[in-house]
């Protein structure tokens, strides 16, 4: 928000230069953005009457003027085009000093311009730098001072303020509430605007109907017939408003913008005329338009709040007037509409239409609810004063049921000391308080009832009050202090596996962490989960981050289609974060681990050329970090499908008969419509389970020696090793240490649609040395139950 600092000091004027005020306001949570001057640095120019205004004799775009100081009468050359006589502008005198676009300042002196002679310059805005207008030069009020100093009538010693506000600070969206910030900083007088309730002239109304009063629970009109539309905006309230962002339109609605700046509440008025019927405030009717102010023509949203006559909608309710009941200089009754509407029921509706708009902005951060009176009798004053008229009285529709309640908030005088690490005196704390507007309730246990005030949308608990203690007080002056709590060392359990080992485990493997969006394109996510339905959003970024993630895996393939379109042949990549899962109407969040594989096997070196990587590859790395907590002989890797995955290279990760990932290959078809270079490895697991492990315990080694019997077995090629692995560890007895696959081979000697597996088989004594007897009966065991669960045969 913008604002001339000389129009705040007119309310509140602390004895501290403009710098000091700045970094007061800053330091006090309402952020500074900038600070320049209204006019850039010039001399030597007043306020000067052309008298005459002829045709240069040389030159068509010329005028030959006579200017006067009040004093004498001087022969200026001009070009601008609203040159005329009886016009009232800025003259820059011979000697003046005009600033220049580059920065410095150049010296007007006597001129001939095509033969004749000039003493002096008329200036347009620009020339001064007060604007960029440079359409002609300035015109000025018929009352303007002849010979006053153009700085000393337009007040242009002043200096315009840009605050940054946080939107929790609506109440600072006015002078008032500035001036009132600053009052309560300096401990200074603030001097508000006399509003005295304007007397009705006329017993005209316009009747209004609440049919949305939990979006506009109140609503004001007045009635003004009559009205001067050929009036002009007084300078003063011209220039207030240009020093604040805002031209001057026509009287009405510079009015309107003036006191939607000085006391934050938005207004409208309708060409009372070009109303139909009654006004109505309700929600708008399915295929209903409307024509704004600016021309543009929208499509009403059924959650849009508007106000309506019997035609149909007028407005936009709090963000901008229609353009069929617009004021216009033809307008002479208008009806003036000032509403108190519902933080939610206006927030991000403007936006929804491409919209932002200072009525908008500011009811999205809130109104002071009971400021509705106040600003439309301040208006209707201003409006008679300018613009004259009849006025009616003030009618008002409201639904008390849905007006905000008045909050009080209990303070307590120990919980302010232990929140700011400091004794604040109890006298110190009510002073604060009431300079801040709250009335307060002493208690005889060292607390306060505290009033808040009905601006204040941001308080409404106690810790909100500290904190206005805390930034009144000012917080470079709060003491520093070091923590004196007690440290205790949290317990590390030695069963938990740390994420930074998973992290350093992949990191050693050659893999390299990403981050990719939880948001995804919704056609690449139902290529990679056909199981779940991924929640879509209401008001996405963009289409390819409509749905949310129900699987890491488009995100890692999209950052792998990155990387390989730069030239990156060999890429392992992998991520920690969170996928969602839509589950019995509720959206489950679950923490996964996923990686991708891709390329040659080892990086380029000059010992020889590296094989592409495969499936044993990526699952190596997993088994690699399923072993970290000591846990790695629970898992199993079970053959499966997936739809993102090539079949016969697909597993399944169970443990204790849950299922807690997958790993495979990414299926060809995949590949090709992602114009990937293949093949692809790619892997998720649930971190809950790899994160628990077992704590590890101590063994005594055995000095024994170890005994070893080979067995080579003839299986079904579909047997898969881990089923004639478990079953030996499960038949070979307590002492069975160690069993080793050391050959895999299928060929001549071995029947069709079979293979030999060749194990070793270690087994130790941890207190004696193990005899030939139980050995043989260890072996017999094992292949008695690998015949009957695995259907193996000993090879010949």
């Amino acid at each position: 928000m913008k604002f001339s600092e000389k129009w705040l000091r007119e309310l509140v004027n602390p004895a501290i230069n403009t710098q000091a005020l700045v970094d007061q306001i800053t330091m006090a949570g309402l952020e500074v953005d900038d600070v320049e001057s209204v006019a850039r640095d010039f001399s030597g120019v007043i306020v000067g009457e052309i008298l005459t205004a002829e045709q240069h004799p040389d030159a068509d775009k010329l005028q030959v003027c006579t200017v006067t100081d009040g004093n004498e009468i001087y022969q200026v050359v001009c070009g601008a085009p609203n040159a005329r006589a009886g016009l009232k502008t800025a003259y820059a005198t011979v000697g003046a000093l005009l600033p220049t676009p580059e920065g410095g300042e150049f010296k007007i002196k006597k001129a001939k311009l095509r033969g004749v002679e000039s003493f002096g310059m008329l200036c347009a805005e620009d020339e001064l730098g007060i604007s960029e207008d440079h359409g002609g030069i300035m015109e000025l009020a018929a009352d303007a001072p002849v010979g006053t100093c153009i700085r000393d009538y337009l007040n242009l010693n002043d200096k315009v303020i840009d605050v940054d506000l946080t939107p929790n600070r609506g109440d600072c969206l006015s002078l008032k509430g500035l001036a009132r910030e600053v009052g309560v900083l300096n401990k200074a007088p603030v001097t508000f605007v006399d509003i005295q309730p304007v007397a009705p002239t006329i017993d005209d109304t316009f009747s209004v109907t609440l049919e949305a009063p939990a979006a506009c629970p109140r609503y004001l009109g007045r009635v003004i017939r009559n009205v001067n539309m050929a009036a002009a905006s007084p300078l003063w309230m011209v220039e207030k408003l240009r020093r604040s962002g805002i031209r001057s339109i026509d009287p009405v609605v510079d009015v309107t913008n003036y006191v939607l700046l000085e006391l934050g509440q938005p207004l409208h008025a309708f060409d009372l005329n070009k109303l139909a019927g009654s006004i109505q405030v309700r929600m708008p009717e399915a295929g209903e338009k409307l024509t704004l102010l600016d021309g543009n023509e929208v499509a009403l949203n059924t959650d849009t709040l508007v106000i309506a006559d019997d035609n149909g909608p007028v407005a936009m309710a709090g963000i901008f007037g229609g353009d069929s009941t617009g004021v216009t200089t033809e307008s002479q009754d208008i009806f003036l509409e000032c509403a108190f509407f519902d933080q939610i029921a206006i927030a991000g509706k403007a936006r929804a239409y491409g919209l932002h708009t200072d009525a908008s902005h500011r009811y999205e951060r809130g109104v002071d609810w009971q400021l509705q009176h106040q600003a439309i009798e301040r208006t209707t004053q201003l409006l008679l004063d300018i613009v004259g008229g009849d006025a009616g009285p003030v009618t008002e529709a409201v639904s008390e049921e849905f007006l905000p309640e008045a909050r009080t908030v209990t303070l307590r005088h120990s919980k302010v000391n232990a929140m700011l690490a400091f004794d604040m005196p109890a006298a110190e704390i009510e002073e604060i308080l009431i300079r801040l507007g709250m009335q307060i309730e002493k208690a005889a246990d060292a607390s306060w009832t505290v009033a808040i005030p009905s601006y204040r949308f941001d308080i409404s608990i106690e810790v909100d009050l500290i904190e206005e203690l805390a930034r009144v007080y000012g917080y470079n002056n709060l003491p520093v202090k070091l923590p004196t709590s007690a440290l205790p060392f949290t317990p590390n359990d030695e069963s938990q596996v740390g994420i930074h080992d998973l992290r350093r485990t992949l990191i050693s493997f050659g893999y390299q962490e990403a981050i990719t969006y939880s948001f995804i394109e919704s056609g690449l996510q139902k290529l990679f989960d056909d199981q779940y339905e991924a929640l879509a959003l209401a008001n996405p970024i963009s289409a390819e981050m409509a749905v949310m993630r129900t699987t890491i895996w488009p995100g890692l393939v999209k950052a792998l289609q990155y990387n390989q379109n730069r030239q990156q042949s060999r890429v392992r990549l992998f991520e920690t974060g969170q996928r969602f899962l839509p589950i019995n109407d509720e959206l489950v969040q679950e923490n996964v681990l996923a990686g991708l594989l891709s390329g040659a096997r080892d990086p380029e070196s000059w010992t020889g050329k590296s094989s592409p990587v495969d499936f044993f590859d990526i699952k190596r790395d997993i088994e690699a970090i399923l072993n970290l907590g000591g846990a790695g002989d629970q898992y199993r890797f079970v053959a499966d499908k997936h739809v993102a995955l090539h079949p016969g290279q697909t597993a399944r990760i169970d443990r204790a008969g849950e299922v807690v990932g997958f790993v495979g290959a990414l299926h060809p078809s995949l590949i090709k419509k992602l114009d990937l270079n293949g093949p692809v490895f790619l892997f998720e697991l649930s971190l809950e389970s790899l994160l628990q492990g077992h704590v590890a315990r101590f063994s005594e080694l055995s000095k024994f020696p170890e005994s070893r019997r080979d067995l080579a077995l003839i299986v079904d090629e579909a047997t898969a090793y881990d089923t004639v692995r478990q079953i030996t560890v499960e038949n070979a007895g307590e002492y069975l240490k160690q069993v080793t696959l050391f050959d895999v081979y299928q060929g001549q000697g071995i029947e069709v649609g079979r293979k030999s597996l060749a194990l070793g088989l270690t087994w130790q004594h941890p207190s004696r040395t193990l005899n030939e007897e139980e050995i043989n009966s260890a072996v017999q065991s094992v292949v008695s139950a690998l015949n009957i669960g695995a259907g193996a045969t000993l090879r010949d």
